[in-house]
């Protein structure tokens, strides 16, 4: 099974009260998982890793095969194409259990786009963050 991934994060405040949210959607445009959560007090960059993180595992769960996860972060999306080093400890070990679930899942592409391109799982941020005030 293909799909794509959603992936968001933000913060109010960097660090700040922040929030992780991903949208599985298949090949046909239907969603098939979406959720956001706060985190706590995080980074901006934190937060779009642990979208990451947790879009993949949900990904395995579904026995998914192939993803393409599309962000706005474009620091991540390139941190994990390795075309940017990743020099912040807490990130590395992030990305490492990226990598980890990205093989489990089998075949992951990454993709970067404009914030407008990825409304929902902006949304389902913001939601997150105003229900944790």
């Amino acid at each position: 099974m293909s799909v794509q991934l959603f992936t968001d994060g933000g913060s109010r405040g960097n660090p700040g009260p922040a929030a992780a949210a991903f949208v599985l959607q298949g090949d046909d445009g239907v969603v098939l998982d979406a959720r956001g959560e706060a985190i706590g007090i995080q980074t901006n960059n934190v937060a779009e890793y642990t979208a990451l993180l947790n879009g993949l595992r949900r990904a395995v769960e579904l026995g998914v095969t192939e993803v393409e996860v599309v962000s706005d972060s474009e620091l991540m999306v390139k941190q994990m194409r390795g075309e940017y080093k990743i020099k912040n400890a807490a990130l590395r070990d992030l990305s490492i259990e990226a990598a980890r679930l990205a093989r489990a899942v089998g075949t992951v592409r990454y993709s970067a786009v404009r914030r407008e391109h990825n409304v929902l799982a902006d949304r389902l941020v913001n939601d997150a963050l105003d229900a944790a005030q």
